[in-house]
């Protein structure tokens, strides 16, 4: 018995320590960032922008992406050059992707390219808990629990290229969701600051949105910005 026990701990050690480093792979990130941009900003800008193949984004925010991220602010990226972006597993998203995922890049696309960066640049740093449906399915849920422009407007903040004070979007977003958002500004063509990205967090099983260990860093906005028409 004695001469077994020795016989097999190699075996025993060495599955402990495959379990800790698949736990510990799967574990690989903290939170997620939920980005979220308003297309009148993207579109108004000096290098300004190309609608989809698809004809012109509905006037809502649209989604940029659900990236991982860490604790101390940096986040994993391009995790899995082998996991490349299929778009045939995705088939029945398409259509709700174009809508609320939709891509504003020159030339005119039809999003593939732009879910494919963002599948191979964040996705694929997911993967142990979301796979390629999986992922971009969650985000599409993720985006709908929370309808960013309702809550803009309930506040009396609407798209129409008035100025409105950072605190007062910061408050009716953090008022509807429950959460301090992340706002992000872009310059206009005349140099204004305009509002252009939403970003709250999400747990690590990117279940539901949770209080941000930390906000990401961005283009930091005036004390006023403009939230101009689409």
């Amino acid at each position: 018995m004695k001469m077994q026990s020795n016989h097999d701990s190699p075996f025993i050690m060495l599955a402990t320590l495959f379990s800790v480093l698949v736990l510990s792979s799967s574990q690989d990130f903290d939170f997620f960032y939920l980005v979220q941009e308003w297309p009148g900003s993207h579109c108004d800008t000096e290098q300004g922008c190309c609608y989809p193949t698809t004809g012109k984004p509905a006037s809502d925010f649209g989604i940029h992406g659900l990236w991982p991220n860490y604790n101390d602010g940096s986040y994993p990226s391009n995790c899995n050059s082998s996991n490349s972006f299929d778009a045939s597993k995705i088939s029945d998203l398409i259509s709700r992707m174009q809508l609320e995922w939709p891509t504003l890049s020159c030339p005119s696309k039809d999003g593939l390219k732009f879910w494919g960066h963002e599948w191979k640049k964040h996705g694929t740093c997911a993967e142990s808990i979301l796979d390629q449906h999986a992922y971009f399915e969650t985000t599409l849920k993720l985006k709908n629990k929370i309808n960013l422009l309702h809550a803009l407007e309930g506040a009396g903040i609407q798209p129409n290229g008035q100025m409105y004070s950072l605190e007062s979007i910061t408050s009716a977003i953090q008022v509807a969701s429950g959460y301090t958002p992340r706002i992000q500004c872009n310059n206009d063509t005349s140099g204004n600051s305009q509002l252009h990205e939403i970003s709250l967090c999400v747990d690590s099983m990117a279940a539901d949105f949770i209080e941000c260990p930390v906000l990401p860093n961005g283009r930091s906005c005036g004390s006023s910005v403009e939230f101009p028409s689409f």
